[in-house]
């Protein structure tokens, strides 16, 4: 086998790839860096929260770079004069920058909303809920909101350190470090109701 037949495999599967990756919809991998060790895991379509995952590369980058090395280095082996390490170096040159581009066009472009969504992106004083699990003094629960039509919900305390029982309505006073500091509806009313 010559290295112009190696090259055309190259292509070929890397072609094959970038068909495979278009249809599943498999464009990319995440990459979870553990204390364990490096983990690799395909997503699905759902919006992934919490642990800290980066899409360091991605399926359609391997399949670019497979394409544009195989198909340059094709062409070079078979039709120019260009020695075995210099038709190499230009080929996997093609390769690395045409999988930036399609690494760019992925994660900038199609990839975009894929994104988790961060709740500070949102103005969150003033909203109204009910909590979904109580409040004890000093400590944490949940509350459930609706936001732009959909279902929301964020860990929750009581503004003044008060324990607040679950299913109360409850308004947002303040947001900060990831947390909605809350205030039962009642008092608030109540409080407006003496003024």
């Amino acid at each position: 086998m010559t290295w112009t037949d190696i090259y055309l495999i190259c292509f070929i599967v890397g072609f094959s790839l970038t068909v495979i990756a278009a249809l599943s919809g498999t464009f990319h991998l995440h990459l979870d860096v553990h204390h364990h060790g490096l983990h690799v895991h395909v997503p699905h379509g759902d919006i992934h929260a919490g642990g800290p995952h980066v899409s360091i590369f991605n399926f359609g980058t391997i399949a670019a770079f497979l394409t544009w090395f195989g198909g340059i280095g094709y062409l070079l082996s078979r039709f120019s004069g260009l020695l075995f390490w210099a038709a190499l170096s230009v080929s996997t040159l093609a390769g690395i920058i045409g999988g930036g581009l399609v690494f760019l066009f992925l994660t900038k472009v199609l990839l975009a909303h894929e994104q988790p969504l961060n709740a500070l992106d949102y103005e969150m004083v003033g909203v109204f809920g009910q909590l979904t699990s109580a409040i004890r003094e000093g400590g944490t629960g949940e509350i459930g909101f609706s936001q732009e039509g959909i279902r929301r919900g964020a860990p929750a305390r009581s503004d003044d350190g008060s324990p607040i029982q679950k299913h109360a309505d409850v308004v947002v006073t303040r947001y900060e470090n990831g947390v909605a500091y809350v205030r039962r509806w009642d008092e608030l009313t109540d409080t407006k109701e003496t003024n």
